[in-house]
């Protein structure tokens, strides 16, 4: 178990990578900080890990507030004295637009939730992890990064000034013993993604055949294996590892 008796916050637990991340988060002996702004999801994905042995709390937080932020930092610490890790995870995407027409209310909301979210989250642990002298950070961040795709631009974007955040935390906070990583995610295959393919009807299966294909792995790379990356960098042993920026989408990113 990489991550025993670490203590772990994760943002942006509902449906999806996130909540997936919970559990296996759990399993690799993590005490789990479930966060989203849904708390009977949450408070369900809690109550299943101890209920299979492990340990986990459940905070409702928005990342859009700096009183939530620290209020997840503060039930941690009251819970289990320390705060080891963070996985930045939660995040808003706009509607798809071309920039040429994106919503600028859209386009700041999802800087406010991608960008400016996970510093608030930051700055609420960063007490804690520079007075432990230890800790790991990882934002979760996209393949749009990497690869542009048209009409997800202000998402990409909001990103982008995630990972410079990344860069900018591992220089200025240089022998706090905290370390600070970003992880590039694409096309993940869990519940939300088999729902979209489900909408499509009888199309759904020529067309998650066709997206298998164009990725150089072979297929969709399931969201609760993508996790493990981060369970990774969470554990010690990354210990040496910290700026890093680390593709975990199959090779999508790869130029075709």
């Amino acid at each position: 178990m990489i991550l025993k008796d670490k203590v772990i916050i994760i943002t942006g637990a509902g449906p999806g990578m996130g909540q997936a991340m919970c559990h296996g988060a759990a399993v690799e002996g993590a005490k789990v900080v479930i966060t989203a702004r849904s708390v009977d999801a949450i408070e369900a994905a809690a109550a299943d890990i101890r209920a299979n042995g492990g340990e986990a709390i459940a905070v409702r937080c928005d990342v859009s507030s700096a009183d939530d932020c620290q209020a997840v930092a503060k039930a941690a610490l009251d819970q289990w004295g320390r705060i080891d890790g963070l996985v930045n995870s939660a995040y808003y995407h706009p509607d798809w637009s071309v920039l040429e027409n994106q919503s600028i209310d859209q386009l700041l909301q999802a800087f406010d939730v991608n960008a400016a979210g996970p510093l608030r989250m930051t700055q609420a642990v960063l007490p804690a992890m520079k007075a432990q002298k230890s800790g790991s950070i990882v934002n979760v961040s996209t393949l749009a990064t990497r690869k542009a795709n048209p009409a997800e631009g202000a998402y990409a974007m909001s990103k982008a000034a995630l990972a410079q955040m990344t860069r900018q935390l591992v220089t200025e906070l240089s022998g706090s013993g905290i370390r600070f990583n970003t992880a590039l995610m694409g096309w993940m295959m869990g519940a939300p993604l088999q729902a979209y393919y489900d909408s499509l009807g009888a199309e759904g299966p020529a067309a998650m055949a066709q997206r298998a294909s164009e990725i150089p792995i072979g297929h969709i790379p399931p969201d609760k294996d993508c996790a493990k990356a981060i369970y990774f960098l969470l554990s010690d042993y990354a210990s040496e590892v910290t700026g890093a920026s680390l593709d975990i989408n199959g090779g999508d990113w790869y130029p075709a």
